[in-house]
């Protein structure tokens, strides 16, 4: 991000100091800039804001952190996505089942897979689905249920059940809030289940998260950081490598 981008994003935070929401055209006529110019600055930001129907909010305010929308977050810390997903590509081998989690940190992974590779990836969220459909070498296990759009996840009573009668090698997991002492969370209770399931079941269980999940804690508690083997994150978490578990990689 260059230093006229962090200048707006300094004023529209100060703007939003107290609280509230300011709309995307005001922002825009705030910074003297369009709203495209602003958007990309959300986009390459630390995710301290967020932008929320056409309204740029504090991420970390409770009013509005219940809210999520996979389509808005598509384009929010790709560069850093993209890091975290090259070295979580580097854990898969040929013949794995595989759990791929929800939301957008692993698209990078699904989309990088090689279409000749021979694996089994089990996912309850239809983004991943439709990405790994595409490539030929790869068996989809899609776990149904109610479909959530805001998501574009499914849910189920069995989820659980089903999810345990599968060998996994190794679960990514993805999270919204990564916290040293509050642990990791997300935000739909409906995610809990089949997230605590794959952690359970798996033999290898990786937490992949960007900076901007450090330090912050959603309504939906799934885990603590001891229930992972690895976690890889930005240079900016906090969090600090040690001997022991889990095994922090800062890509």
């Amino acid at each position: 991000m260059n230093e006229r981008s962090a200048r707006r994003l300094g004023r529209l935070t100060e703007a939003l100091a107290r609280g509230g929401t300011l709309r995307l055209s005001e922002a825009a006529r705030l910074c003297g800039v369009s709203e495209m110019t602003i958007r990309r600055d959300l986009s390459a930001g630390d995710g301290g804001l967020t932008l929320i129907g056409g309204h740029l909010v504090r991420a970390d305010d409770p009013r509005y952190a219940p809210l999520y929308d996979l389509a808005t977050q598509q384009d929010r810390q790709a560069e850093a996505k993209q890091r975290l997903c090259e070295v979580a590509a580097r854990h898969i081998e040929d013949g794995d089942t595989l759990f791929v989690d929800c939301g957008t940190t692993l698209m990078p992974l699904v989309s990088g897979l090689d279409q000749e590779r021979s694996l089994t990836v089990v996912t309850y969220a239809l983004n991943v689905a439709n990405a790994l459909s595409r490539l030929p070498g790869v068996r989809l296990v899609l776990l149904g249920g109610v479909y959530h759009p805001s998501s574009q996840t499914f849910a189920s009573d069995d989820i659980v059940a089903r999810l345990s009668r599968l060998g996994i090698n190794k679960a990514f997991i993805t999270a919204a809030g990564v916290h040293a002492k509050k642990g990791v969370s997300c935000f739909h209770f409906h995610e809990v289940a089949p997230k605590q399931a794959a952690i359970a079941c798996a033999t290898q269980r990786l937490l992949v998260a960007d900076d901007s999940k450090a330090g912050i804690i959603r309504p939906a508690y799934f885990a603590t950081l001891d229930d992972f083997d690895v976690v890889i994150t930005g240079p900016e978490s906090g969090l600090e490598t040690t001997a022991g578990r889990p095994q922090i990689i800062v890509a």
